[in-house]
């Protein structure tokens, strides 16, 4: 059973990094979503990324943008309808020039922080 999405990168027999998130029915992530993964369909619904990290040692590389690309071809593979995460303002830049949408602060309490909801869908894909 597959309930969340897991992609790593090596570097030399090292990992550098790793993104995660299972695929949700709705566009926007939920605190729910914390508490219970369900199992990821087959096709359809969108790719939540609930984490993105890379080494300190690989930072400034392209690990990140290199991960995010792998999991756009997962979401294409799967017929997914895109990709969403949740981020801190200071990288609502970051996923703008990737492509991704701010829609605005997400409704998510998470870690008592400010949230802000960032979309990218399949059709807005390479």
């Amino acid at each position: 059973m597959i309930t969340d999405t897991f992609i790593v990168a090596e570097k030399d027999g090292v990992i550098v990094g790793y993104i995660n998130g299972p695929v949700i029915p709705q566009l926007y992530i939920t605190d729910d979503l914390f508490e219970e993964i369900k199992e990821n369909p087959k096709k359809g619904g969108y790719q939540s990324i609930l984490g993105v990290a890379v080494s300190k040692k690989a930072r400034n590389l392209g690990i990140a943008r290199i991960l995010i690309n792998k999991m756009e071809q997962l979401v294409k593979e799967n017929e997914r309808q895109g990709i969403t995460l949740t981020c801190k303002q200071e990288l609502v830049s970051f996923y703008g020039k990737l492509g991704f949408v701010n829609h605005g602060i997400s409704e998510s309490q998470h870690g008592g922080v400010s949230w802000y909801n960032m979309v990218k869908l399949q059709e807005n894909m390479d």
